[in-house]
């Protein structure tokens, strides 16, 4: 009588200070493609460890074709044929594309290892599927969307039936979103079951069959979405209607606060430089965005400009100081806030508290230290503060370690540290990756206050509605250059792209 092939009945999963699931049931039919949405820590992902065995349930009990089973660990889960790629990959860097992909189930006679027979099978997988990736390179030298076909790679060679996708656009580029909605498409023709975690409103419209939705660790409800409209899963996302529009009066520039001139950064991959000749000015009180395709220079550019990385020609001025060969904190003094791209390398320090990442860009202020010794008591207050603020979601509240939150919160906690900087020049780098529509309309109209307040911001991203939306003045980076300049009232989605790929460019810039 199994209508459905899983089931999660009753589910409450707790953590210290936290019930991130509370009573939750979710039922996934054969062939389905099942959202699951819901805000940043409204259980989605713990919701989603359960099933694959990370997690133990204080209550509930889980059901495959109507059989209760009992998943201790990721192993269990495997024999079940439920397979994840998670929100951060699980991939081994130093290890090649093939390796990662065998590990564990390492094919072998007689104890010895028969790599011949397993490149066979993901060669013809990779094939069948459309996921063409090379088994000999090594995963730290691939894109992010490369090693997202990893992931997919290795739940296919394990003979994965129910396949669940934690935020897996989060580190794509428009066109890798289109082939995995394809792929995914494919997927449940053949009669797999997807689970598909996700904040993207308009990925669920055009993927999904069915829609259940968390808030706050609760039960919403299930809906068809040939039924539903994208303004109706907002309102049951985050109880309240959701501007899709960003609000902002005509930019009004000032002053140059920010002047870049022929940079230049060598690549660590090939001999080809990552950046090439860069030159450009952003003013107080403008947006301008650095649109591109991921891979073609702009986070080697973002590293030269915020100290991250040397450069090997060109300069930089900040507010008509010489920055160049400065120090990461010279640059911070003078008044450059950078949200980073990857929130957990250069963003936290994964093992502190939320407090002491909030005040890591000024413990060293008056404010908040006296002859040396922090002062606990005004940490406390900023960092309960920003978290108010910025509606930053933790079991703990500042006392909660970072590396407990979910993405989304870690990258809110990001963001209020930057901002409440009131810095003359904001780099802010994919500020919205991975969050749900709520935060994304909070952080737009915020980096618009910035502009507003005259700051000038720098924005680099992947998301075109965010290009075309929040940004007053586009420059599109291929292969390392500045290969056009756009105002977004004059310039179409499609024009942008056939720059972003290359296969338009302006005459050279001077």
């Amino acid at each position: 009588m199994a209508d459905y092939v899983i089931e999660m009945l009753n589910i409450t999963k707790e953590f210290p200070g936290i019930k991130a699931n509370d009573n939750i049931t979710l039922q996934l039919k054969k062939g389905e493609i099942h959202a699951l949405l819901g805000e940043n820590g409204a259980g989605k992902s713990t919701l989603m460890s359960v099933l694959f065995g990370l997690y133990q349930p204080e209550q509930g009990c889980i059901k495959k074709n109507g059989e209760v089973v009992k998943i201790n660990n990721p192993n269990d889960a495997n024999a079940l044929h439920i397979g994840m790629v998670h929100q951060h990959f699980k991939l081994v860097e130093v290890f090649s594309v093939l390796d990662n992909i065998i590990l564990g189930v390492e094919p072998n006679k007689m104890g010895f290892l028969q790599k011949k027979e397993a490149r066979k099978k993901v060669v013809e997988l990779s094939e069948r599927y459309g996921l063409k990736v090379d088994p000999d390179a090594l995963v730290e030298d691939i894109s992010v969307g490369m090693q997202q076909r990893v992931e997919i790679l290795k739940m296919l060679y394990r003979d994965n039936e129910i396949l669940i996708f934690d935020e897996p656009t989060a580190v794509l580029t428009p066109q890798e979103i289109d082939e995995l909605m394809e792929i995914m498409r494919g997927f449940a023709a053949e009669g797999k079951s997807i689970l598909f975690i996700t904040h993207k409103l308009a990925e669920i419209m055009s993927v999904a069959d069915r829609c259940t939705v968390l808030r706050k660790g609760k039960y919403m409800g299930t809906v068809e979405i040939k039924n539903t409209t994208k303004e109706e899963l907002s309102r049951m996302m985050v109880g309240r209607d959701v501007n899709f529009a960003v609000e902002k009066a005509p930019a009004k520039p000032g002053e140059v606060v920010l002047d870049v001139q022929g940079v230049t950064v060598p690549s660590r991959l090939h001999k080809n430089n990552a950046v090439s000749n860069v030159s450009f000015q952003v003013r107080r009180g403008e947006i301008v965005c650095l649109a591109g395709i991921e891979g073609n220079g702009q986070t080697q550019f973002v590293h030269a400009l915020t100290g991250l990385e040397a450069m090997s020609a060109g300069s930089i001025r900040l507010c008509g100081q010489d920055i160049t060969k400065a120090s990461i904190r010279e640059r911070s003094k003078l008044g450059m806030s950078h949200i980073p791209e990857d929130r957990h390398k250069h963003g936290l320090v994964l093992d502190y508290t939320l407090e002491e990442n909030m005040v890591l860009q000024r413990y060293w202020q008056p404010e908040f230290q006296n002859h040396g010794f922090i002062k606990f008591g005004a940490v406390r207050q900023y960092s309960d503060r920003l978290i108010q603020e910025y509606d930053v979601r933790s079991g703990q509240g500042s006392d909660t370690v970072a590396r407990a939150m979910s993405g989304g919160n870690q990258q809110k906690a990001i963001i209020a540290r930057e901002i409440d900087r009131n810095p003359q020049l904001l780099v802010a780098v994919q500020p919205t990756r991975g969050l749900d529509v709520g935060a994304i309309e909070h952080i737009h109209k915020q980096l618009v206050a910035q502009r507003d307040a005259g700051s000038g911001v720098l924005l680099v991203s992947l998301e075109l509605d965010e290009v075309m939306n929040v940004s007053d003045r586009i420059l599109v980076m291929y292969e390392g250059e500045i290969v056009g300049e756009f105002d977004p009232k004059h310039v179409t989605v499609e024009e942008l792209g056939l720059y972003m790929a290359g296969a338009k460019r302006m005459g050279k810039e001077d």
